[in-house]
């Protein structure tokens, strides 16, 4: 059984890249990435995309009176992709609740922090300034919350005395690469359960 994905970016795409690398791999097998879905009309992720013969999406949010208009826009665009998982790979909004529901357990995102510390943006200049010895990344299931979703797979690097912002996010781009096609395999084995904010790795 195929699954068919939808990602929602905002930027470069480097994540997409990861995960359309993994595909063309064979690492992701029985995976088909059908839509990429943009908040921003000029991202790369949506070049990205095209160069790989994947339908990019641009959805204007100031077309829309609302967010709850523009999220329906989302929702629709998905559903006529006949979408089984959706992945935000570098997407710089918060879901509303309508597109949670309707995908329950079934939103990946990626952050470049060890969750729960470090919330929002820039988790590398966070962990920098509270002065931690190890950061890293996190792929959780998207929920109401920020960040705040059941975790599904997460990955230390350690943190240097001469680093800074860049170098050390560099470095947990690296981990990002690895952790988020990871999860996506294990989802789409059917590996993972949810059970309350507990995420149980199972064998089929």
């Amino acid at each position: 059984m195929t699954t068919i994905i939808g990602v929602l970016v905002s930027g470069r795409g480097s994540n997409l890249q990861s995960i359309i690398d993994h595909v063309e791999s064979g690492y992701l097998k029985n995976v088909k990435l059908s839509v990429v879905i943009s908040d921003v009309k000029d991202a790369y992720a949506l070049e990205r995309a095209r160069m790989h013969g994947i339908d990019a999406v641009f959805i204007d949010p100031q077309a829309y009176g609302n967010k709850m208009g523009f999220e329906r826009k989302i929702i629709g665009t998905l559903r006529l992709y006949d979408v089984d998982l959706v992945l935000l790979a570098g997407y710089m909004r918060i879901l509303g609740s309508e597109v949670i529901q309707v995908y329950r357990n079934r939103i990946m995102n990626i952050h470049p922090a060890l969750l729960p510390s470090f919330k929002g943006l820039h988790g590398p200049k966070q962990a920098l300034e509270y002065g931690v010895k190890v950061a890293g990344c996190t792929v959780h299931f998207v929920d109401e919350g920020m960040d705040s979703g059941p975790i599904i797979l997460q990955s230390c690097v350690p943190v240097k005395d001469n680093d800074t912002e860049d170098t050390l996010a560099a470095r947990i781009l690296e981990q990002e690469h690895k952790i988020f096609p990871e999860a996506i395999k294990l989802f789409t084995e059917g590996k993972l359960k949810v059970d309350g904010r507990i995420v149980l790795r199972r064998e089929k």
